[in-house]
């Protein structure tokens, strides 16, 4: 089958990217798993990380990465209720892996799941066929578009879990987004205005305030690398926000806490800018702040977004769709962080 491949690791991605037209397909599926037809596929910044090499993580290269896809189920294996077979899917590329247990262990009633990636740990969707957990499907309607399916998953489920289940977002309650463009912030957006929510968003580039405006965004800011925690707080007459959601890190850690409200929620599923903040345990003690990492979100609460998708409350932004033998150039798009909104390889 056809597959983009991820030659090696290095840095720049893209010109180890290729697309082989004799990549192996999937094996027969094995017990609880299926093999799905790729109808699109969608980038996120895993696939670079995929491509550079991940800290901690062993891969073999060649492999096959892509987080996000859309297709059609064409064989299930044992265990698999067969009217699967046939059915348009979208899947959470999350997989919980059972902690060992160990006789001294205390209750894990706190502790988060640990999670593998298809499209990281195990090959992903960027291939014409791929294989996945029947637990981690969700079915979408024959007439929806593959294109925006393909784009919904993982961002939209990073969103909701954090947003939602994490930070127990309220309607009608202030947000901030910082470095509106990216998937996981567009999503961020479309989930806000669903639950009527007012959104102040950030970028460095001022065409992406634009359209955000555009997606519904209630005011933009500019940053130039200033402390864009008093405009936040000027637009909410001093009060601040009730949820910062920043996945830029290190740049806008701060000036998220300075423009929390008492009680605030600062989450983050991600640090583009760095691991290494600087921050201000004054204001996060003394206005209460609780400051919540997300990672990715669970089969349960991915139906749950799904079907919000499925009846058109929310859905992706899309950037700029590809065919496989483009594979390059959309990789070149990622890294350059030219988009707004999702990357999509269109495989019909």
């Amino acid at each position: 089958m056809r597959a983009i491949v991820v030659q090696k690791q290095a840095n720049p991605v893209a010109p180890n990217i290729s697309l082989n037209s004799d990549w192996p397909d999937p094996a027969k599926p094995g017990k609880g798993q299926v093999i799905v037809k790729t109808l699109c596929s969608a980038f996120n910044h895993m696939d670079l990380w995929v491509g550079k090499g991940v800290p901690g993580l062993k891969l073999d290269y060649p492999r096959v990465s892509g987080c996000d896809g859309c297709g059609e189920v064409i064989s299930v294996g044992e265990g698999v209720d067969e009217s699967w077979i046939g059915k348009r899917v979208i899947y959470n590329a999350a997989i919980n892996v059972p902690d060992r247990v160990s006789p001294d262990d205390p209750p894990a009633s706190t502790m988060c799941p640990n999670y593998e990636l298809i499209g990281e740990h195990h090959y992903g969707a960027h291939a014409e066929m791929f294989s996945c957990p029947a637990d981690n499907l969700a079915a979408i309607t024959d007439d929806t578009d593959p294109v925006h399916a393909a784009a919904f998953g993982l961002c939209a489920l990073t969103a909701y879990s954090m947003m939602v289940t994490k930070a127990d977002l309220r309607p009608g309650q202030s947000i901030l987004i910082t470095g509106i463009g990216g998937g996981v912030a567009t999503s961020a957006l479309s989930i806000a205005k669903h639950f009527g929510c007012k959104v102040i968003v950030t970028s460095r580039h001022q065409w992406k305030l634009d359209n955000a405006i555009q997606l519904g965004a209630d005011q933009a800011i500019l940053d130039e690398g200033q402390d864009w925690s008093r405009d936040v707080r000027a637009w909410t007459n001093k009060r601040g926000v009730d949820m910062a959601v920043d996945s830029v890190g290190k740049a806008a850690h701060l000036n998220c806490i300075k423009a929390l409200a008492r009680g605030g929620a600062y989450v983050t599923p991600g640090c583009t800018t760095g691991p290494d903040a600087t921050t201000d345990l004054a204001r996060i003690f003394w206005n209460q702040l609780r400051i919540l990492g997300s990672t990715m979100g669970s089969n349960n609460e991915f139906k749950e977004v799904a079907s919000l998708f499925n009846r058109g409350a929310i859905g992706p932004v899309i950037d700029k769709v590809f065919k496989p033998d483009e594979c390059r150039q959309a990789y070149e798009r990622l890294e350059a962080a030219e988009q707004f909104g999702k990357i999509v390889i269109d495989w019909r």
